[in-house]
């Protein structure tokens, strides 16, 4: 289904987007089929049920790629509206994942780290590296990196800059697995294609899934890596529950929602 609350869509736009399909796949429900038992009827097989998902997601994501028509190689993302409030501290979703390919972008990590662990970053392929003196630029403006981490012994130097990467959602946390003792392997994964992820005031998490150019195929498999760990982060309460909306787009395309 063709979404997009508050993105206008030219019906012109939209009907060349379909032409560019060709046939399209036979219409598999994404989200209710793992909930089919549920609601009383006979549970699918596992294998077949998750072949029809895949289908289904092939077909959102042949919308979304042809859809791209701004002339640059569009990010492509997936936007989860799950049931929680997120303004409630105990309904509050967040984590990491890793994406199988990555999202197509180099991701700058910073690490406040000291002697042997900050040399183990460098080695890693860290872009900064520091400690007092990494504080103080960061505090002076220097933002220019998307990854933070940190050993436990630099937190009370890091703290002074709270204010500054708090906002922002930089800020190190244990819980967010962002205060690592492993620091090369925690620099490893964030360089590889770690993403982290958390949900918004009205519920929603948006989750970066690379570029237009991947193809069907690794979107889809980084699709299914970050709706995987996006609804298993939800509290227990609210697991196997079907959430409100999954929503696929690239940069500057229609919103295509899985049913």
């Amino acid at each position: 289904a063709l979404a997009g609350p508050g993105f206008p869509v030219d019906k012109s736009m939209r009907a060349a987007c379909l032409r560019a399909l060709g046939p399209a796949l036979p219409r598999q429900p994404f989200a209710a089929l793992s909930s089919a038992a549920r609601r009383g009827r006979k549970k699918l097989d596992p294998a077949a049920a998750r072949v029809a998902q895949e289908a289904h997601l092939q077909e959102a994501l042949r919308l979304v790629r042809a859809c791209a028509v701004r002339g640059y190689d569009e990010g492509v993302s997936v936007d989860v509206h799950l049931n929680v409030d997120a303004k409630r501290t105990e309904e509050r979703v967040r984590g990491q994942v890793m994406l199988p390919h990555g999202q197509g972008k180099t991701v700058r990590v910073a690490v406040f780290a000291r002697g042997a662990d900050a040399d183990a970053a460098r080695a890693a392929g860290a872009d900064l590296v520091g400690a007092e003196e990494l504080v103080a630029e960061v505090l002076a403006g220097r933002l220019d990196f998307e990854r933070v981490l940190a050993t436990p012994d630099a937190l009370p130097a890091l703290a002074k800059a709270a204010r500054v990467l708090g906002p922002k959602g930089l800020m190190p946390n244990p819980k967010r697995g962002t205060v690592v003792t492993e620091v090369a392997a925690a620099v490893q994964q964030a360089k590889a294609g770690q993403v982290e992820f958390r949900a918004q005031n009205q519920g929603v998490v948006m989750v970066g899934l690379g570029k237009v150019s991947f193809g069907a195929d690794r979107l889809a498999d980084n699709a299914i890596a970050a709706l995987a760990a996006v609804l298993g982060a939800r509290p227990d309460r609210f697991r196997g529950k079907p959430v409100h909306r999954i929503t696929l787009s690239s940069t500057n395309g229609p919103g295509i929602d899985l049913d």
